[in-house]
């Protein structure tokens, strides 16, 4: 900051103006503050107690200060916005924080490599208020921390989406990857299916790895034999659905629960290829509930992530941290919901496999 000297020669801060040419000791007068802590108010920095910020921010809008832009900015760091769950999680999020005055920058990244830790370091220096993990590092076992040390390292408050960090105490929203692996066998059991399959995503992926307990635990209560074999793991992708689809036909399935709505509509693709129908040969259930699922063929069942539910838990703990308020570290499970479309149906022997 600039320094002027006084009538006895000292030098001393040149008061910064803030909007309306209001100044910080204008500020710091009426809230019965120093100008330290009002700077750490408007820069969103720690160490400024509750009722004390709350009495700052009635002064800035008692004298008519708008607060500025920079160092209000929320990274979100996301896998890719090509698979239609994160970019309706990413609007979501944008849409809870805007009211705050809070912006979302959106930092696609291949989860668990530097470029996160790129996009924090690059980023950090612009004034950034806080940081979402969106099923980024945070969803992968043994990444490089460097990340989430760096922000750590700055103050700056983090929170992650399905998936936390177990050794970091901070907020994680997650869905309830258990209960949608349950809900998904529940229903497919409903409709007489003994041979069940599961397309799930990589080993070491967290969601994946916990509807994968979720199905093996369901499929055990319910009676089912070594249900572990008939769990196929592979990308969140439709390539990967239909590869672990092929593997799964020979077997017998008459039902096939899939870790994503792309590996769903990549089996689709592998059962149709083996002249088999859905549901009529195979019954087929997907997970997410992305846009569209209307219009496939054939309509696609599947288990719904909680979308606005997760955005509205996640904005709620990066605003109260950002604010300097206690939030719950436990993890936090958000129930799914069952989506009943045509790509499920009755069992019926199949004499062609």
């Amino acid at each position: 900051m600039p320094r002027t000297a006084d009538a006895a020669g000292s030098a001393k801060p040149r008061q910064r103006a803030l909007s309306g040419g209001v100044g910080l000791a204008e500020v710091a007068a009426h809230a019965g503050v120093s100008e330290a802590t009002v700077s750490r108010v408007i820069n969103r920095k720690y160490g400024v107690s509750v009722s004390t910020r709350e009495a700052v921010e009635r002064s800035m809008r008692s004298l008519g200060f708008a607060r500025e832009v920079r160092g209000e900015l929320v990274l979100l760091l996301v896998p890719d916005l090509v698979n239609p769950i994160f970019a309706q999680l990413c609007n979501a999020i944008e849409s809870e924080l805007s009211p705050h005055g809070l912006r979302t920058v959106l930092c696609p990244v291949h989860p668990g490599t530097v470029q996160e830790r790129d996009y924090v370091a690059s980023l950090a220096d612009t004034g950034i208020a806080g940081v979402v993990f969106l099923s980024s590092m945070n969803t992968l076992r043994n990444t490089d921390p460097g990340a989430r040390e760096m922000l750590e390292s700055r103050g700056i408050p983090y929170v992650s989406v399905n998936g936390g960090f177990s050794d970091a105490a901070a907020p994680a929203f997650s869905s309830d990857d258990w209960r949608a692996a349950e809900l998904a066998v529940l229903h497919l059991f409903d409709l007489g299916h003994r041979r069940i399959g599961m397309c799930a995503g990589p080993v070491g992926n967290t969601p994946a790895d916990r509807r994968v307990e979720g199905f093996v635990q369901v499929m055990d209560r319910l009676g089912l034999p070594d249900p572990e074999d008939f769990v196929v793991r592979h990308h969140y992708n439709v390539e990967g659905g239909r590869y672990a689809a092929e593997e799964l036909i020979p077997a017998g399935v008459t039902a096939i629960v899939a870790g994503s709505d792309e590996m769903a509509l990549g089996a689709v693709r592998a059962i149709q290829r083996r002249g088999l129908s859905v549901p009529g040969d195979i019954s087929v259930i997907g997970y997410d509930d992305s846009p569209l699922l209307d219009f496939t063929n054939p309509p696609l069942t599947t288990v719904r992530q909680p979308v606005d539910r997760l955005a509205e838990h996640t904005a709620r703990g990066i605003v109260a941290l950002i604010g300097d308020r206690d939030v719950p570290t436990d993890e936090e499970y958000l129930e799914p919901e069952l989506r009943l479309r045509a790509s499920t149906g009755p069992v019926r022997s199949r004499g062609r496999a």
